[in-house]
């Protein structure tokens, strides 16, 4: 979590910062700055939320005594061995990702989702097999997680195909015919990025109060705890609006209409339809 977080802040930095948007656009060098940077943002999230959670197991409610011997070395401890663990998952990902196999970091998130599933089936079957689950309820739940996946896949692999034109040319004693082709832009541009931050930021608060919320005068923490805990309503309200405004909102980081348009302006392309004379860049919206 703290790289994803760490890598959505840079991104957000790269566009309001002038000198790291100017690293941005030096290419291959400026994305490998980018990237330290990156490594870097995660090294302090994980400092930060390492010391958190260290400060907070002894004086979370319902957690008293989890903790035996809260102290210097017991903090020393936890922080080395939580910051440890992040930086090598981040190398790790970086890795699978120079590998060629896919995205590291998301990969891993998979490969921890998938690794919760068994025992969530074998409890639901066990479940139908006592009589607790109905046999039709344990249908209706399999029929909505294949209709879901199916759905999932269908729009992360739906895209848009913007066909762009290049007119005949002349370079040196070549001449080039005229060619089509077409610019594919993805439906779901943000992938996962809009529900992982906005699971973040809705999460913080919350364990900001279960840290403190059990200290005397500190009880409306308590309140807020209960309030954003998963499955409540506020939580499903505020989760679902954080997704869609992150959504848009990264979709407009990662992808710049008038840059794209400046980009194959500077080719000889144009975009069919494009007739109506307007400029590219409005096309792309």
């Amino acid at each position: 979590m703290p790289y994803i977080s760490a890598s959505i802040i840079i991104q957000l930095l790269t566009v309001v910062h002038p000198t790291l948007a100017e690293i941005k656009k030096e290419g291959e060098s400026g994305r490998r700055k980018i990237s330290q940077y990156t490594r870097y943002g995660t090294l302090v999230l994980a400092i930060f939320q390492s010391i958190g959670i260290a400060t907070g197991l002894p004086n979370m409610p319902g957690m008293q005594g989890l903790v035996m011997n809260p102290g210097f070395a017991f903090y020393f401890t936890a922080v080395v061995s939580l910051v440890t663990g992040t930086m090598f998952l981040m190398w790790l990902g970086e890795q699978i990702t120079e590998r060629g196999i896919g995205n590291g970091i998301s990969i891993i998130i998979f490969a921890g989702i998938v690794a919760g599933l068994p025992p969530a089936i074998a409890h639901t079957i066990e479940q139908a097999r006592q009589g607790d689950l109905h046999f039709l309820v344990l249908l209706l739940v399999a029929v909505l997680v294949f209709a879901v996946t199916f759905f999932v896949v269908f729009v992360e692999r739906g895209q848009r195909r913007i066909v762009v034109n290049y007119a005949k040319r002349q370079q040196g004693r070549r001449v080039y015919a005229a060619q089509s082709t077409h610019l594919p832009l993805k439906v779901n541009m943000a992938g996962v990025i809009p529900a992982i931050f906005a699971s973040s930021i809705i999460l913080f608060p919350a364990t900001i109060a279960s840290w403190f919320g059990g200290g005397t005068g500190w009880n409306w923490l308590t309140t807020i705890s209960l309030y954003l805990q998963p499955g409540q309503p506020l939580y499903v309200l505020l989760y679902a609006s954080a997704i869609i405004f992150f959504c848009f909102f990264y979709t407009a980081l990662v992808f710049n209409p008038r840059e794209t348009a400046d980009n194959l302006k500077k080719s000889g392309a144009f975009c069919t339809r494009n007739s109506s004379g307007r400029a590219n860049g409005e096309v792309y919206r």
